[in-house]
């Protein structure tokens, strides 16, 4: 007040300096490309073969994919199923859906099953899923005739950067349900292994080479090991391979595992960091 009084084109001079600077200083304050740290998500290589994951879909994709295990707990034959399915909607807005038909016998087209799935980021690095797998299987075909519902929750640790820009090198899942989580196989129940699984499964993914990872799975069941690997950086073609039942807590012995993937985009353009391909 005191300069206004006496200094009153000096005061002006200042008031308007100040207003400039606050102005400069609010926008530099918003800009989120200058002072805020980018968002690291999950890298496109496979995290889990085993289990599930909280990352879905981002946008419009069909997709299809391919899983076999061998040998079989209690017996010494291969198993092996298909399937193909969609996801559509964007998960940072609202929720992004998947829904898959699974093959049983791939050979003869039969023992169908139906995978519903919704998911939905929840802040940096960060998903949710939930859904239900192996629903309406044929009780009179199917080894999981019940349904199997789940939540899992993922996170992709934000200050571990992988070697593909964006994403990043650790990603770990949580999650708990019941069905295949939860409960035993008449085998397991007749091997005096009890009936009842942890119900509760989760995952430690950590990328060994770009676009290579090796991970820890609990199945809610047993223990594994597997690798992913996405092999050409231009093609979202991915590929999992791994050991499981490494424990005597269910199955009969350890069996090894692999899945193939691939995401087809059904927009015309691709959004810009995607989630990550649905699986």
């Amino acid at each position: 007040m005191v300069v206004y009084m006496f200094f009153p084109k000096y005061a002006r001079c200042q008031n308007t300096f100040e207003n400039a600077l606050k102005k400069k200083m609010d926008s530099l304050a918003s800009a989120p490309a200058i002072f805020k740290k980018a968002e690291l998500l999950p890298n496109d290589a496979v995290q889990s073969v085993m289990t599930p994951t909280g990352f879905g879909g981002f946008g419009a994709y069909a997709f299809g994919g391919l899983g076999a295990t061998y040998p079989q707990v209690y017996s010494n034959r291969p198993d092996g199923i298909g399937s193909v399915g969609f996801c559509i909607g964007d998960p940072t807005k609202l929720i992004n859906f998947a829904a898959g038909v699974n093959i049983g016998k791939l050979l003869e087209l039969s023992d169908y099953s139906y995978n519903f799935i919704v998911s939905r980021k929840l802040w940096a690095g960060t998903s949710v899923s939930a859904g239900a797998l192996q629903a309406f299987a044929s009780a009179s075909v199917s080894d999981a005739p019940s349904a199997t519902y789940y939540i899992a929750f993922s996170h992709s640790v934000q200050w571990l950067p992988s070697r593909a820009p964006g994403s990043s090198a650790l990603t770990y899942t949580i999650g708990a349900g019941n069905g295949r989580f939860w409960q035993k196989s008449p085998a397991d129940i007749k091997a005096g292994k009890g009936a009842h699984g942890t119900g509760v499964f989760g995952d430690i993914s950590y990328e060994l080479f770009k676009r290579v990872d090796i991970n820890v799975e609990w199945t809610g069941m047993n223990l594994g090991f597997s690798t992913g690997v996405r092999p050409f950086s231009k093609s979202a073609l991915s590929f999992g391979i791994g050991l499981t039942n490494l424990t005597s807590y269910s199955a009969s012995k350890p069996s090894l595992v692999g899945s193939l993937g691939y995401p087809l985009s059904l927009a015309r353009r691709l959004p810009v960091n995607p989630t990550q391909s649905h699986k």
